[in-house]
C-alpha cells in the first residue's frame, strides 16, 4: 500500500479505537481520501467522506458512487451484548456488519481488509461471544481476501464515552496480566493497525495482543 495517493473505508470510526486510527489515518500525508460511515457526524476534515446513516444503506450508497479503488478497509465495529441489549442485536453488530463491510470494500477494489476480533475468538467456543467473534473470522476468510488481518486484542482500555462496568473494574487488573492477556490501550492498537495495513502480504495473519502491543509503540 506504499503507492499514492490513498483511499480507504473506516468502519467504526465513533469507537474507542476507530477515533484514534481515524486522527491517525488523516495524520498520513500520501492519505488522499478516508471514507467513514458514522450514526451522528464527525469533524470535518479536508481528506475525510463521512456518510451520516444506518450503515448497511450507507455502504451500498457508497459503492454505488465509487469511482476509484480503495487500497485498504478498517473495521472497528463492535459492541457487548448488554450495550446491544440482546443476542441477537449483538450478533448483527459483531457479525452481519463487519461481513457487510468486507464485501462493499472487496466490491470497491480493497486487496487489505483490517479487522478487530477479539482474544478467545473461535467458533466453535461454547461462549457465544467468543463463537460469535470466531464465526465473523470464519466468514471475512471465506470472502477471499488477498490480505486478510484479525486483530485478537485482549481488554481495550481507554476513555468511553460510556463506561462499561465490567471494564471499569477490570482495568487494572488488565494492566498487569501476562502477555497477550494484557489490556490494550486504544491508541496502541490503533497504530499497531496502521503498521500492519502498510505490510505488503498474502493470505490471513492472526495478531494476538502482545504482538499489537509491540507493533503499536512509539
Amino acid at each position: 500500500m506504499h503507492h499514492t495517493p490513498i483511499r480507504v473505508l473506516l468502519a467504526g470510526a465513533t469507537g474507542l479505537t476507530g477515533e484514534h486510527l481515524l486522527d491517525r489515518l488523516l495524520a498520513v500525508p500520501a492519505m488522499q481520501q478516508v471514507i467513514a460511515p458514522t450514526r451522528r457526524p464527525l469533524a470535518k476534515h479536508n481528506k475525510l467522506l463521512n456518510p451520516v446513516g444506518e450503515l448497511l444503506p450507507l455502504l451500498d450508497d457508497i459503492q454505488s458512487h465509487n469511482d476509484r479503488e480503495l487500497e485498504a478497509a478498517f473495521c472497528c465495529l463492535g459492541t457487548t451484548i448488554k450495550q446491544a441489549g440482546s443476542q441477537d442485536a449483538f450478533r448483527q453488530v459483531d457479525y452481519d456488519l463487519p461481513l457487510a463491510v468486507g464485501a462493499a470494500a472487496k466490491a470497491m477494489g480493497a486487496r487489505h481488509f483490517l479487522v478487530i476480533s477479539a482474544l478467545g475468538a473461535n467458533s466453535r467456543s461454547k461462549v457465544f461471544y467468543n463463537r460469535v467473534k470466531g464465526e465473523m473470522e470464519d466468514a471475512l476468510q471465506a470472502q477471499g481476501w488477498e490480505q486478510l488481518t484479525i486483530v485478537r486484542p485482549s481488554l481495550l482500555l481507554g476513555e468511553r464515552r460510556e463506561q462499561r462496568l465490567g471494564e471499569t473494574l477490570a482495568a487494572p487488573l488488565m494492566r498487569w496480566l501476562p502477555g497477550k492477556w494484557r489490556g490494550i490501550e486504544a491508541s496502541v492498537l490503533a497504530r499497531a493497525l496502521w503498521r500492519l495495513a502498510l505490510e505488503e502480504g498474502q493470505g490471513v495473519r492472526f495478531v494476538e495482543s502482545d504482538e499489537l502491543r509491540r507493533l503499536g509503540r512509539d
